[in-house]
C-alpha cells in the first residue's frame, strides 16, 4: 500500500521498522536511513530473522538538506518518518516540501543551543504544507502521542467536556545499571533538568525542575514518585481542547537517578553549552552521551514494566465526572517481539500506527497537525491489535493534588 523512508536507526526506529515489517500490508517498501549505516544494517538483520521482510538501507546526515533530499528522491517514498533528534525536525520537514512527500516525526523542534520545547518552529510550516497538499503529523509516539490521543478518546465516548488532564507517565523497570537512560541521554537529560511548566487557566506556570512530587499507586507496576514537569503535548492540548482549564504532565524517577542526575549537574556534565577542551570546543552533555550506555543496549537487562495514561475530568450529562485510561507495556515482552525495551517499544509502535493511518487515508489533511486534531477510534483499535492495549475507568473523583 506504500512506501516509507524511515530516518534515525536508534531504539525507536529498530522498534518502528520491525513492527512496519509485521504489516507488510500496509508497509510494502521500507528504507531505514541514519547517519551510521552499519546500525541500519544490523536493524535490517534482525528485521529479517524476526520477520522474513527484507527492508533496504541507506547513509544519511539529516543536518544536510540537500543529501536529504537526494536520498527522499532515490528512495521515493510516500511518507517520511523522521525517527532522528529532534534537531533536525525543520531539516527534514524543508526536505520534505522539497520532495512532494508527507512528514510525520515522535518529538517537536528544539534548537541545539537551548533546552526550549515549543512547536511554533514546525506550527509555522502549516501554511507551507497546506498550499502543497502535503500532511505533516506531529509528535506520533507515546507522550507525546498516545497520550493525545488518549484524551480525545475521552472526549469522544466518554466526557461530553474536559475540564483538566493530567498525564502520568510512569517506568517501573529496572536495567539494572548505575546509571543510564532509556533514551537518548541527550535529549533525556535536556528535558528532565528544564524547568517544569504546566497550563492553567489560560497561563503557564513555571516552577522550577522536579520542585513538586506527588506519589501515585501505578496498575501492575506500584506505588511510585512522580514528578511536575513540562512536555510538548501540554502546548498542543491547551490549543486543541476546547475549554481546557489545566494540563500537567508527571513522569516518575527512582531516588539513585535524581543522585546521579544532581551530581553530574552540579559539576557541570549536563551543560549544553560549548567548553574548550584541550584546544577545542566540546558541550559536556554530548560528550556525558558518549559515555552512557547506548538506550538501545538496555533491552536485554531491563525487566519490569512500564504505566503511561491520562485522567481527565470533565462533564459527562450534566454531571462530574472523571476517568482513567492508561496502558502497561512489559519490557521483556518488548524485548521478546523486538529487540528492543519498553521505553523504545511504546514510541516506536505509535510511530508505526500514525504512519499507517497516513498511508491508509484513515488520517488526511493538508497542512501541520497534532495527533488530537485526528478521529482517535482507528488508532485507538490499532494499539490493541500491535501491541499497546490500553484500559480505561471511571475513577471516583479527580486527583486529590
Amino acid at each position: 500500500m506504500g512506501k516509507v523512508l524511515v530516518i534515525g536507526a536508534g531504539g525507536v526506529g529498530s522498534v518502528a521498522v520491525h513492527k512496519m515489517a509485521m504489516n507488510a500490508e500496509i508497509f510494502e517498501v521500507i528504507t531505514l536511513a541514519s547517519r551510521r549505516r552499519f546500525k541500519c544494517d544490523a536493524i535490517a538483520e534482525s528485521v529479517k530473522a524476526r520477520t522474513g521482510v527484507t527492508i533496504a538501507t541507506a547513509e544519511i546526515d539529516a543536518d544536510d538538506v540537500p543529501a536529504t533530499v537526494a536520498l527522499i528522491r532515490e528512495v521515493g517514498p510516500d511518507l517520511v518518518v523522521n525517527l532522528a533528534l529532534p534537531y533536525q525536525d525543520l531539516n527534514i520537514m524543508d526536505a520534505c516540501l522539497e520532495t512532494g512527500v508527507d512528514y510525520l516525526d515522535t518529538a517537536n523542534y528544539e534548537p541545539r543551543d537551548q533546552a526550549k520545547f515549543e512547536y511554533h518552529w514546525q506550527w509555522a510550516y502549516h501554511d507551507r504544507f497546506k498550499a502543497a497538499a502535503l500532511t505533516a503529523l506531529l509528535g506520533s509516539g507515546f507522550d507525546p502521542g498516545v497520550t493525545s490521543v488518549f484524551s480525545t478518546y475521552l472526549a469522544k465516548h466518554h466526557l461530553d467536556s474536559i475540564e483538566t488532564i493530567d498525564i502520568l507517565d510512569c517506568n517501573g523497570g529496572d536495567h539494572g545499571q548505575h546509571f543510564a537512560t532509556n533514551f537518548n541521554p541527550e535529549i533525556n537529560i535536556r528535558e528532565v533538568t528544564a524547568p517544569a511548566r504546566h497550563y492553567e487557566n489560560g497561563e503557564w506556570i513555571e516552577t522550577p525542575a522536579l520542585s513538586t512530587k506527588q506519589r501515585f499507586d501505578f496498575a501492575e507496576v506500584g506505588e511510585k514518585n512522580m514528578y511536575l514537569m513540562y512536555h510538548e503535548e501540554l502546548e498542543s492540548l491547551a490549543k486543541h481542547i476546547p475549554g481546557l482549564k489545566r494540563a500537567r504532565f508527571w513522569m516518575t524517577f527512582g531516588d539513585a537517578y535524581l543522585t546521579h542526575l544532581e551530581v553530574l549537574q552540579n559539576v557541570g556534565m549536563t551543560r549544553i553549552d560549548p567548553v574548550m577542551y584541550e584546544g577545542r570546543e566540546i558541550v559536556p552533555l554530548q560528550f556525558l552521551k558518549a559515555v552512557l550506555p547506548e538506550p538501545s543496549s538496555l533491552g536485554e537487562t531491563t525487566k519490569g514494566k512500564t504505566n503511561i495514561g491520562v485522567i481527565a475530568t470533565g462533564m459527562k450529562d450534566g454531571q462530574p465526572k472523571t476517568v482513567y485510561i492508561w496502558n502497561v507495556c512489559d519490557h521483556e515482552d518488548a524485548y521478546a517481539e523486538t529487540g528492543n525495551q519498553a521505553v523504545s517499544y511504546t514510541t516506536g509502535v505509535p510511530a508505526m500506527i500514525g504512519s499507517a493511518m497516513l498511508l491508509t487515508g484513515k488520517w488526511a489533511g493538508d497542512g501541520v497537525f497534532n495527533m488530537e486534531q485526528f478521529d482517535p477510534d482507528p488508532f485507538m483499535d490499532m494499539l490493541n491489535e500491535q501491541g499497546l492495549p490500553w484500559q480505561v475507568k471511571e475513577l471516583d473523583g479527580p486527583l486529590a493534588f
